[in-house]
Formats: C-alpha cells, structure tokens, sequence
C-alpha cells in the first residue's frame, strides 16, 4: 500500500486528464486484457487483443502479465499521438531504463530478451515501442472515440461529485482501493511506500483499463500522478445511430478523425481500407456538411473535425 501524505498545495491542484493517454493506455491494455476477468468485461477489445497476440509477441515478453511497470513507460507528455508517446519513451536514458527495469524484473524469470532489455539495449526500446505501435492500431484505435467519449463520462460523474461534495467527497469516492485519510491518501496498488505529494498537485485518470489496482507515479516537480479503475462502458453497437446516418465507411472516417494523429486523405484510406480517392470523396462529403475542414499542407491534405464534428460524435474539442 502506498500512503501519499497530501498538502495544501496538491489539493488546490487537482485535476483531470482530458482525455485517455494513447501510449499509456495501450501499456495497460496489454496487460488488463491478459486477465481472463477484466477480458470478459471488454470482449470486443479482448478478441482483437488475442487475433494479434503473435504480432505483438515482444509486449507479452517484455512486459509483465500484471503489477508494477518500469515509469518510463507511462510518459507524462505525448498526449497528442501514439508517436509523441513513443518518442517519448525512445529517448529515455539508457541509465533510467536499466535501473527501472531491473526493479521490475527482480521477481519475473530472466531470459535472453529480458537482460538485453535490462541492459538498456536501443534495439529492444525499438522492439518493445514498434509492437505497442502495432497494438494501438489493431486492438485500441476501432474503440478510440469511444474510449475518449467514456473517459469524459467518467470525468464528467466525478467532477459532479466534486461540486457536490469537495475534495473529501472526490477523493473518498474514487475507488475501493483508495481511502482518504486527511491528509494521507491510501491506495491499495502494486508496492508499498510512504510517499509525500510533490506540490504540484494532482493528476486523476479514471481508465477501465487500469487493470485490477490503481497505479502511481510521484517525479519531482510534477503532479502525482493517480490512474485508477473504472467501469468499462458499453461498446458502440453494430446498429448505432452514427453509422445509420452515415453509412459505414463515412462514419468510420468521422470516427478516424477523432483519434490523435495527423489525418492525410492517404492515412484516411489505409484505416477506412478504401481507396485514396474515395477517401477524398468521403471527405470531401462529410467537409460539405460542416464536419470536417482540410488544409493543404506541403503535397498533402490534411483533414481535421470541425466543432459541429466533434459535438456530433461526442467531444467537446479538436483531438489534433
């Protein structure tokens, strides 16, 4: 058990991620989906998780099947896409990665793979970060709107919460694993520690992929960070609302441009699996109606959501 002793400073800061973290997300992911139980709760993420268990074979090796994780895999920035994630983790020092991972390691089995990464080695960094790539993409992105629309619900609810009742409310509230006793908030998660809040505040992620425990990363001169489990959502059904008005492939587009990334006509068409030039009409179809506005930038069009887009799917701002 952690026990985080709070002071003023941290609970005038406290906030909310806006929205999921591409990168970190897909860490938990790999690991909450290899639990038969929270696996049941996400079927449809559950079966696409196990179609490309092969592809992904470096993430299901190098990290582990539940618990604690190295920090440098949970970036505080790269918010924006699953690249900025990734670069992130790429330029952590290799001095960092050796010494992260050899506490994470201290109770799995070695292997060949294990101590190379262990050792700092670029290539496994470039192993581990091109199979999450790969995992993003075939697991997470089909749901990501919906990921994104279910994070703000979830925000949305504590934030009532916190209107209603304060921070004793909030904080007490969370989670059953996480109890606050003013001023030391206990949360039951992988280590244990007596930890002291950084003054910056802070930083609450409600996630269903959080896996069984809530996780915790404290660094100097950041906010606390707190990621705790919640509920997962219903999924999009085949029969929603969107697609009828749409049709399929249109509303796949729309969804697309909901994700974090720089959306070209030729990215839209590989995700949509249409031609670039029906990705153009697509487009060009949906900016006719308002939702989507392009720019030229270089040899490429660059699509993004319009305000009137992202209130039809949901949102409440520009992803991009």
């Amino acid at each position: 058990m952690i026990s985080l002793r709070l002071d003023a400073a941290d609970l005038r800061r406290i906030r909310f991620g806006e929205r999921p973290h591409p990168v970190g997300t897909t860490i938990m992911a790999c690991q909450a989906l290899r639990d038969p139980a929270l696996a049941s709760l996400m079927p449809a993420l559950a079966t696409r998780s196990a179609a490309v268990t092969e592809a992904t074979r470096p993430l299901r090796h190098l990290l582990p099947a539940r618990g604690l994780l190295p920090d440098f895999l949970t970036p505080y920035v790269g918010l924006a896409s699953v690249d900025a994630g990734l670069d992130e983790i790429r330029a952590t020092p290799r001095e960092r990665v050796r010494a992260e991972l050899g506490r994470t390691y201290a109770n799995v089995p070695a292997s060949p793979w294990r101590r190379r990464f262990a050792d700092g080695e670029p290539e496994l960094l470039n192993l581990l970060t091109a199979a999450l790539r790969r995992y993003f993409d075939a697991v997470l992105a089909p749901d990501w709107s919906h990921l994104e629309l279910a994070h703000r619900g979830s925000v949305a609810r504590a934030a009532e919460t916190y209107a209603l009742a304060g921070v004793d409310g909030l904080l007490a509230g969370l989670h059953p694993a996480i109890r606050w006793r003013p001023p030391v908030l206990e949360i039951d998660t992988w280590w244990d520690a007596d930890l002291a809040g950084t003054g910056e505040g802070l930083l609450l992620v409600p996630s269903p992929l959080a896996g069984l425990r809530p996780r915790v990363l404290v660094e100097p001169g950041l906010p606390v960070l707190l990621v705790y489990p919640v509920p997962a959502g219903s999924a999009p059904s085949g029969a929603d609302p969107l697609t009828r008005l749409l049709g399929r492939t249109r509303a796949a587009v729309l969804r697309h441009l909901a994700r974090p990334g720089r959306h070209t006509t030729t990215t839209l068409g590989r995700h949509a699996r249409i031609s670039v030039s029906s990705a153009s009409e697509h487009a060009s179809a949906l900016r006719a109606a308002g939702l989507v506005a392009s720019d030229r930038v270089g040899g490429a069009v660059v699509h993004r959501l319009t305000p009137l887009g992202l209130r039809l799917l949901g949102h409440g701002e520009d992803p991009s």
